[in-house]
This record gives structure tokens, sequence and C-alpha cells, in this order.
């Protein structure tokens, strides 16, 4: 054929290339489009395929939990063990009772009193299923995150733990409490649960269940509660041991709080009216009524001891309420023995209610610590533990007075602290002395506190002002140092960060902080050993089936500097030697030491020590029945109880015996330049009368601001300013023992430069 045959015949159609041609009126694809394309799609069918794994394993894994967890019996703890108390030299301290539990029917169980318990724990519990994921979720996000500890878990979750399981914080705990309670709704009512857990919670005072509760907090069987009753008992379901406000008066705001959240949750959930909610008032719980086998002083370390395993997080309350644990503390008996031995001599035996009416308000409580290890050797805690619950020793609603400056007059060393008018703070170093004289260099409100008695001094020396706990030159010095690091020294050597009116303002120095006796013996022990801390102890070693626990380090650390240390420990013993405190000479042994008052004389303190032993002696006014704090005026037939009376003799005599077998020490000082001592203090005279009776000159330095007026948070500074600081003797005389301003002479000897100490 020709090619012109060809040419005329109809072209043959081109090959489809399997695409869409482009659109000319589009841009051009970048080159790569193609490939990432196909890869992304690539990777979210992986994420896909991964997710749906992931989904199928732990569908597997819930689906195994299932078939692998099952109910099992009752734990032991549901009839728990006792617990084993020894001294430190293992005798057998004491042993506590058999838990207290008593079941009952639902039935028989008010329905205010179980929906009080509801509002308080899981108010959606007849409504929500055995476990709240989301709720589990959120509570481990606000414990890693540091919102504090929370659960998460339903009224179901908790009765497994309880009754089947145990307290321990596992994840394998937490995955079989997770099976178990699914399991549990489907054989078990929602009755028969919460049944269940209203008898198995732990509401505090070796109390299982709200039969047991009942009795241990109002003294009745259950059904005889009121909704008021019921939700106090709900609100300790959370802290049993802390918002027990018979125990712990201190905490009675925070209680007071939880009480009024369960309440309100009630009327949330319509289980109340707000007006029914309005008439209620807080039911005050009965005193505990320990098991006698706690009597005596007993019960008062048990007490002190639960305390601090549970406080330092050693072991959970409801675990350590579970019993079988072998417990040895710090406790001496010997020492124990004298303790309780002087406390009888000088103070219960000579109590007579009859002649004195105010004997009945007396309250005595003390403890003493090892300053170079921080053990607790001996503690008293009241008459006994079965007749008055409340442990004298570690209590925290008593103002501590006077016995409180000593830590100004430390905090001034360590800071390098000076007057108003620059000059360094030495025990040498003159403030104005007159009562009622405004202080210097405070920004705040007005604060001119008074002395004991009204007295003014003038011119007067740092030591005398400790001698004769003069309040005008302690709020000054207060100020001078900056009521803050005298508030940072005070915990620094010892007091807790949470002690109640522990507050930055010129009143810190007049002792209205209600610290306990034992913190007070804990600072005290700091100064004895020469500004060295190691914390306080009552637990030597503690084991549970064998297995010891880990306790917290008791490696002392320098808390304050050693010459702030030692230099107010060479002005304390010119306390004792010849100032307010020198009954505590009783003890023949070198010693320094303060003596304190609360407002209206409702508590006299004498802390003291020597290089081996602090020991912090206290008598407390309180009425038995209403538990109000009373003035100690005519107690023990004296016209007022001062702390250089007989918390000092108490001190002296526990302080000879128990060191009776140790060879005489002296003290060891290294003093701040300047504050160098004479090696014997002469005999003071009083500038008044002249007497002996030194028992006690800052007894009373009472109406130490009587006008409140200190510019710190009002309350504080209003009220607590107020305290009869010191314990005056009855002379208030006495130049301030060997210390002497200008102008002052000591016995027979001409008068002294300014500021300096008689030689």
């Amino acid at each position: 054929m020709s090619p012109s045959l060809r040419s005329s015949s109809p072209a043959a159609p081109p090959p489809d290339p399997g695409w869409e041609p482009r659109d000319p009126t589009l841009p051009a694809a970048r080159p790569g489009a193609r490939r990432r394309a196909p890869r992304a799609r690539r990777l979210l069918r992986a994420a896909l395929g991964l997710l749906l794994l992931g989904g199928i394993l732990l569908a597997g894994a819930f689906v195994a939990g299932y078939l692998l967890v099952s109910i099992p019996p009752a734990n032991a703890a549901a009839v728990a063990q006792s617990n084993l108390y020894l001294y430190r030299d293992g005798t057998v301290l004491a042993r506590d009772g058999e838990v207290n539990r008593e079941n009952v029917r639902l039935d028989r169980i008010p329905l205010a009193v179980r929906q009080a318990v509801l509002a308080a724990e899981d108010r959606d519990f007849h409504t929500s299923r055995a476990v709240d994921p989301k709720a589990m979720v959120r509570a481990a996000w606000n414990t890693v995150t540091g919102k504090g500890r929370q659960s998460g878990s339903t009224i179901t979750q908790q009765y497994v733990k309880n009754y089947y399981l145990g307290q321990e914080q596992t994840l394998t705990r937490k995955a079989k409490e997770f099976f178990i309670a699914i399991k549990l709704e489907r054989e078990k009512t929602k009755d028969e649960i919460l049944q269940g857990y209203l008898n198995t919670s732990y509401f505090g005072r070796n109390a299982y269940g709200v039969q047991a509760a009942a009795h241990a907090y109002y003294g009745k069987d259950v059904e005889r509660l009121t909704p008021a009753e019921g939700a106090y008992l709900a609100a300790l379901l959370k802290a049993p041991s802390a918002y027990d406000v018979t125990t712990h008066p201190e905490n009675r705001p925070a209680v007071l709080a939880r009480w009024g959240y369960v309440l309100d949750g009630m009327v949330g959930e319509g289980w109340l009216t707000p007006g029914e909610r309005a008439a209620l008032r807080f039911p005050d719980p009965e005193t505990a009524r320990p098991a006698t086998g706690l009597s005596g002083q007993r019960g008062y370390l048990v007490q002190a001891v639960e305390e601090y395993l549970t406080g330092r997080g050693i072991v959970d309350e409801k675990t350590l309420a579970g019993g079988g644990f072998r417990i040895v503390t710090t406790i001496d008996p010997d020492r124990q023995a004298a303790l309780v031995r002087a406390v009888e001599d000088r103070v219960t035996h000579r109590l007579d209610p009859a002649a004195h009416p105010a004997d009945r308000y007396v309250r005595a409580g003390a403890a003493a610590v090892e300053p170079a290890t921080g053990r607790v050797v001996a503690l008293y805690g009241g008459v006994d533990y079965t007749e008055q619950y409340v442990n004298n020793a570690t209590r925290r609603d008593y103002q501590v007075g006077s016995t409180f400056k000593p830590f100004v007059l430390t905090a001034a060393v360590q800071s390098g602290a000076q007057t108003q008018y620059g000059e360094p703070i030495t025990p040498y170093t003159l403030y104005d002395g007159t009562d009622r004289r405004p202080v210097e260099g405070w920004p705040g409100t007005p604060y001119d506190p008074a002395n004991e008695d009204g007295r003014s001094y003038g011119e007067i020396a740092v030591g005398a002002a400790t001698d004769l706990s003069v309040n005008a030159v302690y709020a000054q010095m207060a100020v001078d140092v900056g009521p803050a690091h005298v508030r940072r020294t005070a915990v620094a050597l010892g007091l807790p960060t949470t002690t109640p009116d522990l507050t930055a303002s010129p009143s810190i120095a007049l002792g209205p902080a209600t610290a306990s006796v034992l913190d007070m013996a804990q600072a005290y022990a700091t100064l004895a050993a020469h500004g060295r801390r190691g914390d306080h102890t009552l637990v030597a070693a503690v084991s549970r089936d064998g297995e010891p626990l880990p306790l917290p380090s008791a490696e002392p650390r320098q808390a304050v500097g050693r010459e702030a240390a030692d230099t107010t420990t060479a002005v304390l013993r010119g306390v004792v030697e010849t100032g307010t405190g020198t009954a505590a000479l009783g003890a023949g042994r070198p010693a320094a030491g303060k003596t304190g008052t609360a407002e209206d004389d409702k508590a006299a303190w004498f802390a003291g020590y020597t290089p081996e032993l602090a020991t912090v002696v206290a008598l407390m006014g309180q009425d038995p029945e209403t538990g109000g704090q009373e003035p100690l005026y005519g107690a023990l037939g004296l016209p007022r109880i001062n702390g250089g009376g007989p918390p000092a003799e108490i001190w002296a005599r526990f302080t000879r015996e128990a060191l009776a077998d140790a060879p005489v020490r002296d003290f060891d000082l290294r003093l701040m330049p300047g504050a160098e001592l004479p090696a014997v203090p002469p005999v003071p005279d009083g500038p008044e009368d002249g007497g002996d009776d030194r028992q006690d000159s800052d007894a009373r330095d009472g109406n130490d601001a009587r006008d409140g007026r200190d510019g710190g948070d009002g309350r504080e500074d209003a009220g607590d300013g107020r305290q009869n600081d010191g314990d005056g003797r009855e002379d208030a005389g006495g130049d301030g023992g060997d210390w002497y301003g200008p102008g002052e002479a000591g016995p027979g000897a001409k008068p002294a430069r300014p500021g300096k100490r008689d030689r």
C-alpha cells in the first residue's frame, strides 16, 4: 500500500495511561507530593492498627483479670491482732486490746446516718457502678501532681479493701480490688455492700464498725444516733485520730469544716433540708474510755508512739490498728518510773480538791529527751489514761509563755543582730525595761507590752532581763532580730511549723505559741546539744511478722550555730543559779533553764537541761467537766502556781534520780565574743525587799499586752500577747541576779560598768 493511502486511513487511538489527565487550569503538583500522600496513609493505618491492638490487649487483660481474680475469703484483719509495745530494754510496756467490733444489720442503722456516710464518701453509691475509672484516674493524677494522696475509690472498693484485701498501697492490690469490686456487685445488693462497709470501716478509738463507733464516741447504740452525731462519725472516716476533738482539740476548726462538708452534701442530695441543716449543732463526743490494760502511763505512751508512727508515715493508721506489730520504744523504764514518782511527790499526792477547789483543775505533762540522740526516754501524760484520755505531753493548746524567750536570744546571736542604735546584741547589751514601753522599728500597729506587775527596770542588761523575764526588753529584741527570723529559729530548734499562734510579730517573744511539752523538750535538747538537732524519736524498732519496717533517719544536724546555742545556755544557767528557776538547783548538777506562765496563769512551765538530759514540765488548768482552760490560782494551797515552783521542783527531783548513776558533767560552752561569764556568780539581793523568795519572778509579769496593740494579724497579737509570760517570784525582787545595768551593784560590790556583769 502506498504511503498516501496509509496516511488517509483513520489514526489508531492512543494507549490508556491509567489515570485521569491533569486539568491544565490547575497548578502542577509539587515534586514528591505523590510519594508523601501514601506515606501519611500508611502511618495513619499503623497508628489505627496499634490502637486497635492496644484495645484488644486491654480487653484481653480485662477478661483475663476478671476470670483469674476471684472473691477471696475475709482477710485476717477482719479479726485484728494485738500490738506489742516494749520498753527500750525489751521488757513489756503494753499490749493493746483486740479490735472493738460489733456487726449490725443495715436496718438498725438510722437512714440519716447511712446518708451521712454516703455524703462523706460516695454520694452516687446507689446509682453508680462498683468502680469509677474516671475518679481513679483523677485521683492518681492529683496524687502524682502533688495535690495530695487520693484514693478515687467507691464505697464498694473500700469495702473490698477493708474486708477482703488490706491497706497496702500497691498496684497489685488495686488491680485485685478493681476486679473483686466488679464481681461483688454482681453477687451482692447495694444494701449488702453498704452494710458490710459500715461494719468494717475504722472510726478511731480502736472502733471498727459504726456500732462500735457509736459506743466509743457517744456511749449509745447506733439506732439512737442523731443526724448530727452520724455526720460526725462519717467525718471521722477521712482521718479518725486527727478528727477526734477530745484528743486533738487544736484540730477543732478542721473537724467542724469536715462535719459541715458532710451536712452540706446531705442538703445537696436532698436528704436534709436547709432549715434542718441550720438547726444542727456540733455534737461533742464523750471522753474516750480506753481499755483498762492501758491504765496509768501505759496508755499515754502507746498513744504517743502510735501518733509518731502514723504521723511520719511509717505505717498508716488503719494498718496499725489491724495489729500484729512488735514495737520497741525509746522509753527507759527506770527513768519513766522516776518521772512518775516526781510528779506524784510534788503534785499528785498534794492535791486536795475539798480544801483547794482549784486542785480539780490541775493537769501535769512532762517529757525528757536525750540531747545527744533525740530519744524520748520518759513521758508523763496525765494522772491515768483510763481517767483522763488527753495526753498532756503531746497536746498543743496551752501557751508556752516565757519559756519561748531563749529562742529570741538564740536568734539574736545566730544572726548577729543589732539594736535600733546599731549595738550588737549580747548578754550585756542594755535595753530599756520600762513598763509598757512601745517597741521601736515595728511598722505595724503600736505594741507596748506590760512587765510583771507593771514594774519598770530602766536600763537593764539582756542577761538580767532574761532572769526577770522583762517583756519590754524581749518584745523590742524580737523586733531588732526580726520576728520572722525568731520564728525560723524556733522551728530550726524543734518547734513544728504548724504550731498554733507561732506568728511573726513582736508578741512572739512573749510565748503565745501553743507548742506541746514534747515539742519544747525537743527544742531545749537542741540547745543542750550545742545547736545540733536530732529529731526526737519514740521508736527504736518496729516489725510485723518478723519483717522490720524502715524508720526515719535520726542523724543529728546543726540547726543553729554552736556559739548561738551555747551563749543562750550560759544565760539560762543564770536563771537557775540566781534567777527564777533556783528550785532546779535541787538536781545537784549544773543546769540551765527557763520558767514561763500562760495567760491568766492557766499553765506554768519549767524547761531545763543538763548536758545529758533535757526535760520540760508543765502544769495546766483544765475543767474536768467542760474541758475549758482554767486559772490555777489557789491550787496546791498556793496563791499562784509558778514555773519556778512545782514544775521546777518536779524537774529537779526527776533529773537527780534519772542521772543518779551518771557522773556529774559541766557544760562545755563556746560563747560569742564578749559574752564570757565569771566562774562563780555572786549571790543577788532584791532591790526592794532583799528577800530570797525567788521562786519565780516572772510569774506575775502578765498583762503583757492587754491592749493587744501589736500590729500583727489581729487575733494573735491582740489576744495572745496577754499571757503572764513569766512566773514572777513573790517579791519580784532581785536585780536580775548577777547581771547589772548602770548604777546597780551586786552584794558587797562596787557599781558595775554599764551593761557588764559584776565581777
